[in-house]
C-alpha cells in the first residue's frame, strides 16, 4: 500500500492547549508524524509525495469566507502590532440573528469552536498540504490502486464546513470523499477514531450521497459532548445517510469488533462505490486519554475487518495523540488490511 507524505507538514507547529483550566503543550505536534513514519517504515509502505491540487478540493467542502478567513489570518493578526505569538479567540458566538464580522479578532472567533486550534504562521501551509496529500491517496485509488493511506498532519474530522476545532481546520477524510465523489455515486465515511467525527458529520449531514459512519467513545463522558450520539441519523435528503456507534468507557477488541460488526451492515447497504477510513489511532488502551481499550493486535483485527468490505480504500489519518505506541498501532491496522487483500 502506498503512502503519501510531505515534510510541509512541520510549518504547523502549535503550543497552546488548554486542559481543564490547565495550559499545556499539545501532544498536536510534529512529531506525532515521526512516529507514524516509523510505523510506515516497519511495514515497507513506499512513501509518495502529493501533488498540488490547488483550491479545487478545499473549495468542494469548505466555504469561501472561511478559505479566505485561514489563507490571510496570520498576516491579518500579526499586523494589529499587539498579538500574540499564536492567534486563540478569545470570543465565540452564538451565530443566531449575528452579523459576518469583518474584524480579524472577531473573524477568529466566528470560525472557531474551541481553543484547541491555534492558527502560527505556516498553519495554513500545512493544512493546505495535508489536503493535497488526501487527494492525492484518493487520486491514486480512483486511479487503479485498490488501496492508499494518507499521512495527513494536522488532522481534520472535527473540521465543520466553515469552523475549526479539535486539531483541525480542514477536513481532510471529507475532501478525499469530495474527491472520490467525481468517480463513484455513492462514497462511505468511516471514521475509528476515538473521538467522534462531528466536522465529518456536520458537512455531510443532509446529504444522500456520503454515508458517514463514526465509532466512538460514548459522548457522555467524552469530548466533544455534544455531538455523537445514537440517535443524529442525518437530515432532509441526508436522514439515514449518518450512523453514530457510542461505545462505553473501556471497549476492548472484541467489543470494538462487533461495533465494525455493525457498521458493516450499513456500509454494504448503502452499496458504495469507494470507502474513506478517518484512521484514528487513539483507540489504543495506551493512548494517555484512557477512552477505549484497543490493543494492537486489535487495530490489526480493525484493518482486517475494513478489508473484507471489498472496497477501494483510502485511509486518512486523523488522530492518535503522542506515545510510543503510534507506530506499531499503525503498522498493525494497515498489515491487518493488507493480509486479508
Amino acid at each position: 500500500m502506498k503512502a503519501v507524505y510531505t515534510e510541509h507538514h512541520r510549518s504547523h507547529d502549535p503550543q497552546f492547549f488548554l486542559v481543564r483550566g490547565v495550559v499545556q503543550r499539545t501532544t498536536e505536534q510534529p512529531e506525532r508524524a515521526d512516529r507514524l513514519l516509523a510505523g510506515l517504515k516497519a511495514g515497507k509502505h513506499d512513501l509518495v509525495a502529493p501533488t498540488d491540487f490547488g483550491q479545487g478540493p478545499r473549495a468542494r467542502v469548505h466555504s469561501p469566507e472561511y478559505l479566505s478567513f485561514l489563507a490571510e489570518a496570520w498576516d491579518a493578526w500579526a499586523a494589529l502590532g499587539d498579538s500574540g505569538p499564536e492567534m486563540i479567540a478569545n470570543l465565540h458566538p452564538v451565530r443566531n440573528e449575528a452579523t459576518y464580522p469583518t474584524h480579524i479578532v472577531g473573524r477568529l472567533g466566528w470560525h472557531t469552536i474551541d481553543t484547541s486550534c491555534p492558527i502560527g504562521p505556516g498553519t495554513w501551509a500545512a493544512a493546505c498540504a495535508a489536503t493535497d496529500v488526501a487527494a492525492t491517496a484518493a487520486q491514486l485509488v480512483m486511479d487503479g490502486d485498490d488501496a492508499t493511506y494518507a499521512l495527513c498532519r494536522p488532522p481534520g474530522h472535527h473540521a465543520y464546513r466553515d469552523l475549526a476545532s479539535g486539531f483541525c481546520f480542514l477536513n481532510n477524510s471529507a475532501i478525499a470523499a469530495a474527491h472520490l465523489r467525481l468517480k463513484h455515486e455513492r462514497v462511505a465515511i468511516l471514521d475509528v477514531d476515538v473521538h467522534h467525527g462531528n466536522g465529518t458529520q456536520g458537512i455531510f449531514y443532509e446529504r444522500p450521497d456520503v454515508l458517514t459512519v463514526s465509532i466512538h467513545a460514548d459522548p457522555t463522558f467524552f469530548n466533544p459532548f455534544v455531538w455523537g450520539y445514537a440517535h443524529e441519523r442525518g437530515k432532509g435528503p441526508g436522514l439515514g445517510a449518518n450512523l453514530n456507534i457510542p461505545l462505553a468507557k473501556g471497549t476492548d477488541d472484541d467489543g470494538y469488533i462487533q461495533a465494525i460488526g455493525v457498521a458493516e451492515k450499513t456500509i454494504r447497504a448503502f452499496a458504495p462505490g469507494a470507502l474513506v477510513v478517518a484512521l484514528g489511532l487513539d483507540a489504543s488502551e495506551h493512548d494517555p486519554l484512557a477512552g477505549l481499550a484497543v490493543t494492537t493486535a486489535g487495530f490489526g483485527r480493525i484493518g482486517a475487518a475494513i478489508a473484507r468490505l471489498g472496497l477501494p480504500t483510502v485511509f486518512v489519518q486523523e488522530g492518535g495523540y503522542l506515545s510510543e505506541i503510534l507506530g506499531p498501532n499503525l503498522t498493525s491496522a494497515l498489515g491487518g488490511f493488507e493480509q486479508v487483500r
